[in-house]
C-alpha cells in the first residue's frame, strides 16, 4: 500500500523520476567520458607520433605489406567477432545479440596506428567510435541495463568517441543520434549523447591534446544567385561522396571474393600501395593528410588531389587496413571545393569549408551533424552555405554510405518508400529484383 502511494506520488510529479534519470546518466556519461576521452588523447598522441616518425623515416613505407600482415593476423586470430567495426555497433543497436567484445578497442587502436605508421591512407573517427562503443557496452553488463538503456549507452559511446577525437562536442552528440537510422534522430537519447560528448571532449583536452584549427577567411553574401551556386556545389559534393562509398565497398568485395585467406588481403593491398607511393614519389595522399586540408583553405591545389585521396583511402580500407573514413573525407571535400573555384564564383576558403563537411555528410548520411560541425569549426558566418551544401550532398549521395548497416528509417525521396526499413547493404539486391 505504501509502495503504491510512493509510485503514485512520483507519477504525479514527472520531474522527480526525470531528475533521477538525469543523475543516473550523469554518472554513466561522466565515467564513460573520463575513460573514452583519455583513451582518445592517447590515440591522438600516438597517431601524431606515428605520422611524424613515418615522415622522418620514409623507408618504412616499404614494409607496408608487413604492417598489413600484422593487422590481418591479429583480426583473424583474435578479432573475427569484431572485424565489422562500426557496422557491428549499428547491428547490435538494431538487432541485439551479444555484448560487444572489449577486444574491439585495443585491436582497432593497434590496427589504426600500424596503418598510419607504415603508410596507409585512413582516418581516425572509426577507431574512436569503436573504442567508445566497446567501452560503453561494458555498462550494459555491469549495470544490467535494459534493451532501451543499452541502445542509449551505445549512442553515448559513439558520441564520446567522435567528439573527443575531433574536438566537436555538439557535432559528436548529434552524429551519434543521427547515424544509426538514415533519416531519423533518436531524441530519447539526446541528453546522454550530449553529456558523453562534452565529458569526453573535456577529458581529452585535459591531457594537453590540441585539435587542428581551420578558418574560412572570406564568406560571400547569400543572394539568390549564390544560393544556386551553393546548391550546385552540394550536388557535386554528394556525387563524390557516393563515389567514395561505392569505391570502398567495391574494393572490399574484390578482396573478399578473390583472396579467401583474410590476413593476405592487407598484405596484397599493402604491396600495391607501397609500389604506388614509391613511383608517385610523394606521401601527400597517405595518412590523415591534414597539411593538405589546411592548404585547401589558402592556396590552389592540384585538380586531381581529391580523386587520388579517394582512391588511396578506399583501397586502403577495402584491403583490410584499419582507421576511419572521416578525415580522408575532409581531405577529399576540401580539395574538391578548392578546385570548384574554376567555375563556381564563390570564395575558395568558403568552397573548401563547404566541401570539408558536405562530402562527409553525403558519405555518412548525417547532414545535421555535419552542419553543426561546420559551424563549430568555421563559425556561424558560413553556416547557411554549409547547411545548404550538407543537405544537398546528403540528398544527391543517394541511398549509399560508408556504413552499410545503416537502416533506412525515412527514404530520401518518395520514389524509394519501398526501401524503408532496409539496411543500405541490401538496397542493390532489392533494386535488382524489381
Amino acid at each position: 500500500m505504501k509502495n503504491n502511494r510512493i509510485k503514485k506520488f512520483l507519477l504525479s510529479y514527472e520531474q522527480i523520476p526525470t531528475l533521477l534519470y538525469l543523475l543516473k546518466w550523469i554518472l554513466i556519461c561522466l565515467t564513460l567520458g573520463v575513460i573514452t576521452g583519455s583513451i582518445s588523447a592517447f590515440f591522438l598522441i600516438s597517431l601524431e607520433w606515428a605520422t611524424n616518425w613515418r615522415e622522418s623515416h620514409l623507408w618504412i613505407i616499404g614494409f607496408l605489406p608487413l604492417g598489413g600482415l600484422l593487422i590481418g593476423l591479429s583480426y583473424h586470430y583474435f578479432g573475427s567477432s569484431v572485424v565489422k567495426g562500426n557496422n557491428l555497433l549499428l547491428e547490435e543497436f538494431h538487432s541485439p545479440k551479444k555484448i560487444i567484445p572489449f577486444r574491439m578497442a585495443p585491436l582497432v587502436l593497434f590496427g589504426t596506428i600500424v596503418t598510419h605508421l607504415f603508410g596507409g591512407s585512413a582516418g581516425r573517427e572509426g577507431t574512436a567510435v569503436q573504442i567508445g562503443g566497446a567501452i560503453a557496452d561494458r555498462f550494459t553488463k555491469s549495470l544490467k541495463l535494459s534493451k532501451r538503456d543499452r541502445q542509449i549507452v551505445l549512442i553515448a559511446g559513439i558520441s564520446a568517441g567522435f567528439a573527443s577525437v575531433f574536438g566537436t562536442p555538439l557535432a559528436g552528440g548529434v552524429f551519434a543520434l543521427e547515424v544509426l537510422i538514415l533519416g531519423r534522430i533518436r531524441l530519447d537519447a539526446i541528453v546522454p549523447s550530449f553529456m558523453a560528448a562534452v565529458f569526453a571532449d573535456y577529458f581529452c583536452t585535459i591531457w594537453g591534446v590540441s585539435h587542428t584549427q581551420y578558418t574560412i577567411s572570406t564568406v560571400a553574401e547569400m543572394t539568390p544567385v549564390n544560393l544556386l551556386w551553393c546548391l550546385l556545389a552540394g550536388i557535386i559534393f554528394g556525387l563524390v561522396a557516393m563515389l567514395f562509398s561505392k569505391s570502398t565497398h567495391l574494393f572490399s568485395s574484390l578482396f573478399k571474393n578473390n583472396v579467401k585467406y583474410p590476413p593476405l588481403r592487407p598484405v596484397i593491398g599493402g604491396t600495391i600501395l607501397a609500389i604506388a607511393i614509391y613511383f608517385m614519389e610523394t606521401t601527400k595522399y597517405i595518412g590523415l593528410g591534414i597539411p593538405t586540408i589546411v592548404d585547401a583553405f589558402n592556396i590552389n591545389l592540384n585538380s586531381y588531389d581529391f580523386i587520388l585521396k579517394l582512391l588511396f583511402t578506399s583501397f586502403t580500407l577495402g584491403a583490410g587496413f584499419k582507421g576511419g573514413e572521416v578525415t580522408p573525407l575532409f581531405f577529399i571535400g576540401a580539395a574538391l571545393g578548392n578546385v570548384l573555384i574554376w567555375f563556381i564564383p564563390l570564395p575558395m576558403p568558403l568552397l573548401a569549408g563547404m566541401g570539408f563537411v558536405a562530402v562527409f555528410a553525403g558519405a555518412t548520411n548525417t547532414p545535421i551533424a555535419c552542419t553543426i560541425m561546420g559551424i563549430e569549426l568555421f563559425g556561424i558566418e558560413s553556416g547557411v552555405f554549409i547547411g545548404l551544401a550538407c543537405c544537398t550532398a546528403y540528398l544527391f549521395s543517394g541511398h549509399s554510405g560508408v556504413y552499410s548497416s545503416q537502416i533506412i528509417g525515412s527514404p530520401k525521396h518518395n520514389l524509394f518508400m519501398r526501401e524503408k526499413g532496409l539496411p543500405l547493404s541490401e538496397i542493390k539486391n532489392k533494386r535488382s529484383q524489381k
